[in-house]
Parts: C-alpha cells; structure tokens; sequence
C-alpha cells in the first residue's frame, strides 16, 4: 500500500472570544509531557506562535490515518486547555491576535524579515499530504500530472472566508494570503529533477526565497523525504475531511505513477489559465464556477469534482477507499464546505462560528 501522511495546522485561540493566543511553545512543551501520540506522529511550531501543526506517522489505510488524526488533536487539544486556550481547525483566524510583531532569530524571524508585513499579518492554516514514492524524479513527474488536480483539491477544502472579523467573499481567504508570497500557486512544468532545482536556485538568485527548502508551489517534490507534497488545501474542520484529502490525493499519486509506468507525460499548463483556476476555487469553493486548467474555459465546480473521482476510480477501488470516498463527499455536498458551514454559523456572531469550529475540530469519543 502506497504510504500517506498528513500534515495538519491549527490556530491557538482564547476559547471565549475566538482571538488567537500566541502560547505554541508552551502547548507544545505541555503536549510532550501529558499527552501521547501514535507512533511515528508528532507536534510542531508553526510560523506564528498562535499556530501548531500536528504531523501523521506513515499511514497505510483509511483506518490508520482516522486513527493519527484524531489522536493529534486530541492530543493538542488537551494540552491547550492546560494552557487556557482551545484548538480550531480555520484556514484563517476569526479574530487575529492585536499582537501580531512575534520577532524570533530563528528560520522564521528570517522569514519575517525578507516577507515583511505579508507575513507579519499571517495567521494561515493548510492541510498539507505527502505520499510516499520511489525516488525523486518519479516525484517531478508526479508534481506535473497532479498540477491540472489542485484547484479542485482547493475548492473541496475551502475553510477560510473570514479576516479579521470580516467576511472577503472568499471561500479560502487563506489561499489569497499565500498568493502574495512569490512563486505561488500552481507548480511550472519540469523537465527533471535537475529543471527543478534550476528553477528553485534562480528564484534563490533573486533573494525572494529564504533557502532551497522554501517553495511556495502548491505541490512539490519533498526536501527530506521520499514523498510528494500536496499543500493545496485549507486546514480540515473535521477529521473526515482531512481524510478526504489525503485518500484523494493518494488516488492521484498513483493514477499518476501509473501514466507515467505508460509513458504518459503531463502537457505544461497555461501559466495564466493555471492563475486563473485557483483564484476561482479560493473565490468560490464548491458553489460556484471552476475553471477547467486543461481546457482554458470555465466549468462547474461539480464538474469538475465528478472529472477527478473519474480520473482516479481505478485507485480508489485498488487502496479499498472507494466507497469511504463517496460517503465523505456526499456528506460534503449535503453539509457545505467548511467555508459554508461558518458563514451558516455566523448568523449566531463569532461566538457561534468559535463553537461550531472548536466541536468539529475535535472529535469526540
């Protein structure tokens, strides 16, 4: 079974008023003591000290990951209440720290001081997967046949439609907050394993980058580890959607693997249409227009869906998720998507969207 792992980030906030707490090292200091995780899985800082990202181990099966998810934010959540405040699962913050100057001397204070305000004012969360493969040109092939995949991954996830107390209009203000940073959205075409690291040296070359492991393309081949790294998606609400993610984005590594075993190469996309096919999906989410990154032309957003779970059919029914699949995106259809869900919410005030996401985001026994 082709391995999975899912990354997944949350916010630290006060759990009366929804404002994000900046107490990453002490929740994380009190989770490593007071609260175990499944093998393989562990606890991060993030790039704010309001943020925490919890990690799977190599998963294998729809159950095992369920499994590493759910514990992970028990978890952090148990150690959070240790330190008066609650996890949630946004892509964005409800209410953002009035602090947000978190001067560091670290890889992130470099961060901080090369992107400035940008990232000053950043409190995004993602869901990011990786998925196990051979080596690392197998990886560059990969990354070229998922890119027409990912607005589509992006809109199924879309959790993030408010900033600071206000509503954008967008389904995922987060992805709108990662397209300002340089070299964002959709990966280029790459010839190889050596195109790649041309392509990230130059962008090094000319100082938009803090190092080689800083992309911000929404897949990529991993810098430490055998894997292919998805990070289209928003931060997951509920377990069962970043389920959802990762069984998805397995299916697609290897419908992809497969092609590629055929001799089948992945076309370059139109670097504008591919711009265009993921502020679409950040603007609307599910309920509205898609754009088609292969066809240049606008589609339903649920048409597209139904051309994904056609693509990867074959690879759903191999892993045995299949079934689990269709089950988790009728709920979906049925239940909006997170983005909806705190719109629908906020019609009680932010005290309603905290309690709406603060249930959801950890599951209960």
């Amino acid at each position: 079974m082709v391995g999975i792992g899912v990354e997944e980030e949350f916010l630290l906030v006060d759990p009366r008023t929804g404002v994000s707490c900046p107490r990453a090292e002490a929740v994380i200091e009190r989770q490593r003591i007071c609260c175990p995780l499944p093998e393989g899985a562990a606890v991060h800082r993030e790039l704010r000290p309001t943020q925490i990202e919890s990690v799977s181990g190599i998963c294998g099966t729809a159950d095992e990951l369920y499994e590493h998810l759910t514990a992970g934010r028990r978890s952090i959540a148990e150690a959070a209440a240790g330190e008066d405040c609650a996890i949630i699962a946004s892509g964005t913050p409800l209410r953002p720290s009035p602090d947000r100057e978190y001067g560091t001397d670290d890889r992130f204070g470099e961060v901080d001081t090369l992107y400035a305000g940008v990232v000053k004012a950043c409190e995004a969360c993602g869901c990011h997967v990786h998925v196990g493969v051979s080596d690392r040109e197998t990886a560059i092939g990969v990354v070229n046949h998922l890119s027409e995949w990912l607005p589509i991954l992006l809109a199924l996830s879309a959790n993030s439609p408010f900033e600071g107390g206000r509503d954008t209009g967008y389904d995922s203000w987060r992805m709108v907050e990662q397209s300002r940073f340089p070299g964002s959205g959709l990966p280029p075409h790459f010839a190889d394993a050596a195109d790649y690291d041309r392509q990230v040296d130059r962008l090094m070359d000319c100082g938009v980058l803090v190092d080689e492991n800083q992309t911000f393309w929404l897949a990529r081949p991993s810098s430490h580890q055998p894997t292919v790294e998805i990070r289209a998606a928003d931060t997951a609400s509920t377990v069962d959607e970043a389920v959802l993610q990762g069984l998805l984005t397995r299916a697609l590594v290897i419908t992809a693997l497969d092609d590629l075993d055929h001799g089948v190469t992945a076309a370059p996309l139109d670097p504008q249409v591919a711009a265009a096919a993921v502020w679409s999906a950040a603007r609307y989410g599910l309920s509205g227009p898609a754009v088609d990154p292969v066809a240049g032309k606008p589609v339903p957003a649920t048409d597209r869906m139904a051309s994904l779970l056609g693509h990867v059919r074959e690879a759903l029914e191999e892993t045995g998720d299949s079934d689990l699949v269709r089950t988790l995106l009728d709920r979906l259809e049925r239940e909006g998507t997170g983005a909806e869900r705190q719109r629908r919410a906020s019609a009680g005030g932010d005290v309603a969207v905290l309690r709406m996401l603060t249930e959801e985001t950890v599951p209960h026994p």
